[in-house]
């Protein structure tokens, strides 16, 4: 797998301890990357450094970053909250926490450097927010996007998670025109459901005729080594020419439902009557 480009890079992967994450960095530490983690919780991975770091709080962002120096080749923002968690720690680690670090990553990277972030197919109607998540995003900074987050909490953040996701991807979007003058790169995915720790708080918040929808037409969930092969090749040497993307990392779900191939009727019986 040498074509991939990331033996002896140096690569950050944060949420490392399960899931997605986990994936992703026993999959760099096989290819020969040097891989520093981070999490709320110690992962048992044998990486080059590992750091404590809470997403609610951008001092221990700045700290994590800190010791961790030197240059970056790649940036791995796998970190996240499903719809469970309070809506604002939601909104804290999914987009404010993660947007900031990245802040702090970009500084140690150079021409030829690659951002990849979570999204998810939960986020998928953000082509239809543009406008909305542009005044969002307008609030530079980890204490005015909360601010706005709070101030606009019962219009638009409810359980945070879906608004979050969609944020990712129109913040993805945003930078790559202004990120690929400095030679780097920056896409997101945006997964169907996967089978992680984190999708038994999705099964107790949705539906089941809800979940079984998106997993249409494969007829089955994801595994984080699937989901990690997408973020892996989308920071690698290959993908040098593709930035700005909102990957679908679902089994053919958004084409199906984009060409009438997928029964949306349990969405439906959801959707608000006018």
């Amino acid at each position: 797998m040498s074509f991939l480009g990331y033996e002896n890079k140096r690569v950050i992967v944060s949420g490392c301890y399960s899931g997605m994450g986990a994936a992703t960095a026993k999959a760099l530490l096989e290819l020969g990357a040097e891989v520093h983690g981070l999490d709320f919780k110690e992962s048992d991975l044998n990486l080059a450094s590992f750091n404590l770091v809470d997403l609610r709080d951008p001092a221990s962002i700045d700290a994590a970053i800190a010791k961790i120096g030197g240059k970056v080749d790649a940036l791995f923002n796998c970190a996240g909250l499903p719809q469970t968690a309070p809506a604002m720690d939601v909104m804290k680690v999914n987009f404010i926490g993660m947007r900031h670090m990245t802040e702090q990553v970009l500084p140690l990277m150079s021409e030829g450097s690659a951002i990849v972030t979570i999204s998810s197919n939960g986020g998928m109607s953000y082509p239809r927010k543009m406008e909305l998540h542009g005044q969002f995003l307008a609030n530079q900074g980890y204490e005015a996007a909360l601010k706005w987050c709070e101030d606009h909490k019962d219009e638009h953040i409810k359980e945070g998670y879906s608004f979050s996701k969609e944020a990712v991807c129109v913040w993805t979007l945003m930078m790559a025109p202004k990120l690929i003058k400095q030679g780097i790169r920056i896409n997101c995915t945006l997964p169907g459901p996967t089978q992680t720790p984190m999708m038994n708080h999705f099964e107790a918040a949705t539906d089941d005729k809800v979940l079984k929808t998106f997993i249409q037409p494969i007829g089955r969930r994801s595994t984080p080594e699937e989901q990690a092969a997408a973020l892996i090749f989308l920071n690698s040497a290959p993908a040098s020419y593709m930035s700005g993307l909102a990957l679908p990392v679902d089994g053919g779900f958004m084409a199906g439902m984009m060409t009438g191939q997928v029964d949306l009727s349990a969405l439906a019986a959801m959707a608000p009557k006018s």
